[in-house]
């Protein structure tokens, strides 16, 4: 039994009876779904045990304060595991999927994102009265080191890696006055630092907020800007001036707020947000080759274009390069509007289900093992579900024709549905006892099924056997 299970046992008296890997995005977190008899409970894997208590620590004073966030239920002894409440697999990300889309949001959808700018004013004010900032991690403040952190993560990760000619002296020099402005106003407050979409869950109607681990005393402006101008949101500007007028009117209720004094400074953390995050996108896209991460490029890229209409004589030069950079013919011909793609997958359930690095959760897994296995047999045990001996005992028994089909009409529907709202990533997975004989051949039915009656690229994995196969998009 191992650390996770064991809390679960300690918590709810039950044993588990169900485990499933939840999707960590950027993290290198690992999340799992604990199910034990009617009870579900998230259990976390971390790096660090001073991470880890970061956010226990929060969790415990937002819950005390009335804020919506997870329960803490329980940590292991040598401080590297935890389990937490469940919230479900509603992300406010997935919730405003259609706007983000369309760039038109629905009624449902604004009313989500308005109580949500309603709650974090909340979350900065209340969530840092009493709190111990010095249990913070890596640091317990907003500070002018990070600043010139962030803006050398964006020079090393990201701008670097675009070819651009600069001078590095002037560049750092207006890397010290921004920091310097950004610094001019600096609240006693909780700041959240990765406030965004994919970190508010919807459950009930209401949203709660997760994966807040990374926060410290900071400036009010920094998570405004992070979920206001979130790289793949979409929002209009109308849009964005009502949810800043919610927060703002939130937030006066709490303490004094000069809105044109915020609004002014506003600008400056929403283009330092931006180089941050294209930071962040070049080191998890270029170096670790999370592709959620490369997609991502275009719509941050679109957003500083966005920003750089307004000229800011404090930091001139930092400006003019980031001019340079969007103009680039490899930012100016990216369309942001990506086909689809699907992966397959045939794998043995002894090794685990694969692991989905779109960040978007895995879609289908088909469980073959109800089915007719050929390896029960001496013959067929050193072939796979690629030879024809098998195809054909697998097709003369006929189970595996019935389960196909049953399996093809829902990934059909998946595939139109995907292609007719602009998805880009689906996956499909075939799971058997020994990932050889029957998840083999139907991962390989599947692909060449899709390929075909869809003309969208799919990417064959057959995980077990070390085989991938590419069929391409048809035009």
């Amino acid at each position: 039994m191992n650390e996770l299970e064991m809390l679960f046992l300690q918590f709810t008296g039950q044993e588990v009876v169900a485990t499933t890997e939840l999707s960590a995005s950027g993290s290198n977190r690992k999340y799992y779904r604990l199910q034990g008899n009617g009870t579900s409970i998230i259990g976390v894997e971390g790096t660090s045990v001073d991470e880890n208590r970061a956010f226990i620590q929060m969790s415990k004073h937002f819950q005390a304060q009335g804020l919506p966030v997870p329960r803490f239920l329980g940590q292991s002894v040598d401080g590297l595991y935890y389990i937490q409440e469940d919230l479900g697999d509603s992300l406010l990300f997935d919730f405003i999927a259609e706007g983000r889309k369309t760039g038109v949001f629905c009624e449902a959808e604004k009313e989500m994102l308005r109580k949500t700018m309603q709650w974090l004013p909340k979350v900065q004010v209340l969530g840092a009265e009493g709190f111990d900032f010095s249990v913070c991690y890596p640091q317990p403040e907003f500070n002018e080191r990070s600043i010139l952190w962030d803006l050398n993560y964006f020079k090393y990760c990201f701008l670097k890696s675009t070819g651009i000619e600069f001078q590095e002296n002037k560049l750092e020099d207006d890397f010290v006055r921004f920091s310097n402005i950004l610094m001019q106003t600096n609240t006693n407050t909780f700041m959240y630092r990765d406030f965004q979409s994919r970190n508010v869950m919807v459950k009930d109607g209401e949203p709660f907020f997760i994966d807040f681990q990374g926060g410290r005393r900071g400036p009010l402006y920094y998570d405004v800007a992070s979920f206001l101008w979130q790289a793949k949101a979409k929002y209009s500007d109308e849009l964005r001036e009502e949810l800043l007028e919610v927060y703002l009117k939130a937030l006066g209720e709490l303490m004094p707020v000069d809105e044109k004094e915020f609004k002014t400074q506003l600008k400056h953390f929403v283009l330092f947000r931006t180089l941050q995050v294209l930071g962040a996108y070049g080191f998890r896209g270029y170096f670790e080759k999370k592709p959620h991460f490369l997609q991502s490029i275009p719509f941050a890229i679109q957003n500083l274009r966005e920003i750089l209409q307004d000229d800011v004589p404090q930091y001139a030069y930092l400006l003019d390069i980031l001019r340079e950079m969007t103009a680039l013919k490899q930012f100016s011909e990216v369309d942001v509007k990506k086909p689809l793609v699907v992966k397959v997958y045939s794998f043995s359930y002894k090794k685990g289900i694969p692991n989905d690095n779109s960040g978007n959760g895995g879609g289908y897994v088909f469980d073959c093992r109800a089915v007719n296995n050929p390896g029960k047999y001496e013959r067929y045990a050193s072939l796979t579900g690629l030879d024809e001996p098998v195809i054909q005992f697998l097709e003369d028994d006929g189970e595996i024709l019935t389960f196909f089909e049953n399996a093809k009409s829902l990934v059909d529907a998946s595939v139109k549905r995907y292609k007719d709202r602009g998805f880009t990533n689906l996956m499909v997975s075939f799971g058997c006892t020994g990932g050889r004989h029957r998840s083999v051949y139907s991962a390989q039915k599947m692909a060449e099924h899709i390929n075909r009656q869809f003309g969208v690229e799919v990417q064959l994995i057959h995980r077990e056997q070390n085989i991938e196969q590419l069929f391409e998009a048809i035009n």
